[in-house]
């Protein structure tokens, strides 16, 4: 579960990011987060993965209060969200595997566990067999679907994809954007923050739209993205 009640976030420069934002998102939601380059979008990721706290209002992941999470329970509240980079950020002198590995035992897993998950993730992303192979050896489709994996590879709650297409052509996109409905098909809670009307529209999905650090929009169906 995500709530957000109320939230306000000024950064230090005097930047008013959110004001008054408020929604939430069920356990096993499908949402796009959508709105205008400098709308908030990116201050709401920080707030969901813990980088930073809100200024006032109240943010709740997954049993967390964020404005009062101390620091032995942040590790803990990321175990339970997994995040999709736009650039992907894997290591390029690490296998496939190395890479998932890498964030299985950042949150404690033993060699044992990593062995049994890590070929079941692949397979669940369609990379079976591909453990051996270096970021550099993968097209942008692929390393987009080990970075899936590696936000999927602690079994989150949750999955936050900060503009997970947006260097792909528009059938590779399709493609992610279908997988990661397959992911939530499977329970997952999924929140994707993109700009991209058309994939926004193709798929029919809840969509909270923010526009100014405010919600102007929150329902079923499309919505006109801006550019």
């Amino acid at each position: 579960m995500i709530r957000l009640t109320n939230v306000e976030k000024t950064y230090d420069n005097g930047t008013r990011a959110l004001q008054g934002i408020s929604f939430e998102i069920a356990d096993g939601d499908f949402v796009f987060l959508v709105g205008p380059s400098g709308s908030g979008k990116s201050t709401i990721i920080k707030l969901l993965t813990g980088e930073i706290i809100p200024t006032g209002g109240r943010v709740m992941i997954n049993g967390f209060s964020m404005s009062r999470i101390t620091d032995e329970q942040i590790p803990y509240m990321r175990r339970t969200v997994g995040v999709i980079f736009q650039d992907f950020r894997l290591i390029a002198k690490k296998t496939v595997y190395d890479n998932l590995a890498l964030a299985m035992r950042a949150v404690g897993a033993t060699n044992r566990e990593i062995r049994g998950r890590i070929p079941y993730v692949l397979e669940l992303v369609g990379l079976a067999g591909m453990e051996k192979r270096y970021p550099d050896e993968l097209s942008g489709g692929e390393q987009q679907r080990v970075a899936i994996a590696r936000a999927l590879v602690n079994n989150p709650d949750t999955i936050v994809a900060d503009e997970p297409t947006g260097n792909l052509d528009p059938n590779r996109s399709l493609e992610i954007m279908t997988l990661l409905e397959r992911i939530n098909a499977l329970g997952t809670t999924v929140v994707v923050v993109t700009h991209e009307k058309g994939l926004v529209n193709h798929f029919d999905k809840r969509v909270i739209m923010i526009e100014e650090g405010k919600v102007v929009g929150d329902g079923m169906g499309t919505y006109e993205v801006k550019e």
